[in-house]
C-alpha cells in the first residue's frame, strides 16, 4: 500500500521477499498498491545468484567516488531559503485519509501530524506520518517521524516500513541524520533473520535544496497555501533504492472534489522524482486552500487515499486594532482618589511625627532654646546662625568661640551665588 507522498517502499520490499525466495500471489499484488513494476522484476535475484541476500553486509559509500551527484537549480535553493516563519503560521494541523482500492473498498488509513516543537533551543517542525493497512490478507504500513527546520532543512529522519508476507516478515529502516559535517543516511533492511546495512555520507554542499520525504509533507502544504508557485524548481530526494535523484513540482490547476456530501475547490500537486534506476515515479495530491490534504495518489497505482469529511478549518482570528489613550492633564486635587491617597498619607506623616516627639521630650526643650536665644540675637544670617548653634552637638566640631560669625554673610548664599 502505498502511504504518503514519499516513494511506494512497499513495492521494493515485496521484491526483496521474492529474490529471497517467498512469492506471494503476482495476481494479488497487481490488484493492490503493493504491484511490482516490470523494471523493478528485471533485477530481481534468485536465491543461488552471487548477490543473493544470505549474509549480514555493511557497505559504506562516501559521497563522491562515483558518478558526480545530481543537483538542485538555484531556484529551487532560494525558494527554500526565502520562506519565512509566518508561512508556518497555519500548517500545524492533523490530516487523517482513508485508503481504498480501485473496487471502493476501504483497506487502510493514513494520518499526517504536523506540529512546531523546540528542537535544541531551535523553533522547528515535529512531522509524524503513518500508513497501514492490509491487502489480500497482506498487513503492511509505513511510518517517518522527523524533526525539520523552518527552512525545511532534516535535522533527523526515521523511516520505517514493513510488510507480512506469508512465514516471513520484511522489514526496512533509514535513518537521516544532519550532523555537523554533514548527512549521514543508513539504511538496514531485514529478511530471513538476516540484516543488511547500507550507510551513506553527504557533505552539506551535497544536499543543497535536499527534501526528504518528511520536508515534503511540509512544503506540498506550503505550495498549496501559496496557491501558486513556479513549476521550474528541482529540488533533490532519494529513490527507492536510496539514490540521490532530482525531484519536481507541478502545478496541476484547480478543480472541483467531492468531500462527504459536499463540494470544494482543491488544488491538484504533482511530485515527480526523477531516478535513474526505475524511471520517474510520480505522486498526486489535492488540497484546501487552507492546506489540508483531500487525496493522494501515486500514479499507475489502483489504491487511492482520500479525505472523506471536512476538516474542522479554524477562521483567522483577527487582531483588534490596540487602544489609543489619549494623555490628559493630571490634577490630584480633582481626582478623588489620588486626594484620598494625598490625605491618607498627610495623616500618616503627622501621626509618625507626633510619636517621635512623644518619644524625645528633649527634643522640644532644645528647639525652644533655639528660639528663644534667635529671638534674643536677632541675626541677619538665620541659616548660619542655626549652624553654629548646633554645631556643638557634632562630632567633627573642633572648639571655637561662640558665635564668632553670628554677623557674616552665610557661605550656603556664598556658594548659591557661585552657582
Amino acid at each position: 500500500m502505498s502511504t504518503s507522498e514519499f516513494p511506494d517502499s512497499s513495492r521494493e520490499l515485496a521484491t526483496e521477499a521474492l529474490s529471497s525466495g517467498i512469492s506471494p500471489p503476482l495476481g494479488q499484488l497487481g490488484n493492490s498498491d503493493l504491484n511490482t513494476s516490470p523494471n523493478e522484476l528485471n533485477h530481481i535475484e534468485s536465491p543461488g545468484t552471487p548477490g543473493a541476500l544470505t549474509t549480514p553486509e555493511t557497505v559504506s559509500q562516501p559521497s563522491g567516488l562515483l558518478e558526480p551527484l545530481p543537483t538542485a537549480n538555484q531556484e529551487a535553493i532560494h525558494f527554500l531559503a526565502s520562506l519565512v516563519p509566518e508561512e508556518f503560521n497555519n500548517i500545524y494541523f492533523t490530516d487523517s485519509l482513508m485508503t481504498v482500492s480501485d473496487t471502493g473498498k476501504e483497506i487502510g488509513e493514513f494520518t499526517v501530524t504536523i506540529q512546531p516543537i523546540l528542537y535544541h533551543s531551535f523553533p522547528c517542525l515535529n512531522i509524524h506520518a503513518n500508513s497501514h493497512g492490509t491487502i489480500d490478507s497482506i498487513p503492511c504500513g509505513t511510518s517517518i517521524s522527523a524533526y525539520v527546520s523552518l527552512e525545511l532543512e532534516t535535522l533527523e529522519q526515521y523511516h520505517q516500513e514493513y510488510i507480512k508476507l506469508k512465514d516471513q516478515p520484511l522489514s526496512k529502516k533509514t535513518d537521516i541524520k544532519r550532523g555537523p559535517h554533514g548527512y549521514v543516511v543508513t539504511r538496514e533492511v531485514t529478511s530471513k533473520q538476516i540484516v543488511t546495512t547500507e550507510t551513506l555520507t553527504f557533505k552539506p554542499e551535497e544536499l543543497h535544496g535536499f527534501v526528504s520525504e518528511a520536508s515534503n509533507l511540509a512544503l506540498l502544504r506550503i505550495l498549496a497555501q501559496r496557491n501558486k508557485f513556479s513549476d521550474n524548481m528541482v529540488f533533490l530526494s532519494f529513490d527507492s533504492d536510496m539514490k540521490l535523484s532530482t525531484s519536481t513540482y507541478m502545478n496541476l490547476g484547480h478543480r472541483t472534489m467531492k468531500i462527504g456530501k459536499e463540494e470544494r475547490q482543491v488544488l491538484g500537486i504533482q511530485r515527480t522524482i526523477h531516478s535513474e534506476t526505475s524511471g520517474p515515479m510520480n505522486w498526486q495530491s489535492n488540497f484546501l486552500s487552507s492546506g489540508h490534504l483531500t487525496s493522494r495518489v501515486q500514479v499507475g497505482s489502483p489504491a487511492t487515499m482520500v479525505l472523506t469529511q471536512l476538516p474542522h478549518l479554524r477562521e483567522a482570528d483577527e487582531e483588534e486594532p490596540k487602544p489609543v489613550f489619549e494623555k490628559k492633564p493630571l490634577i490630584w486635587e480633582e481626582d478623588l482618589q489620588l486626594y484620598s491617597k494625598f490625605i491618607d498619607r498627610t495623616e500618616a506623616l503627622k501621626a509618625d511625627y507626633n510619636s517621635y516627639l512623644r518619644h524625645h521630650p528633649e527634643l522640644r526643650s532644645l528647639m525652644a532654646d533655639f528660639l528663644e536665644f534667635l529671638l534674643l540675637q536677632k541675626p541677619e544670617d538665620v541659616v548660619t546662625f542655626a549652624a553654629e548653634y548646633f554645631a556643638p552637638f557634632s562630632t567633627l566640631h573642633t572648639e571655637q568661640n561662640t558665635f564668632l560669625t553670628s554677623n557674616k554673610s552665610s557661605p550656603f548664599k556664598e556658594q548659591g551665588d557661585s552657582k
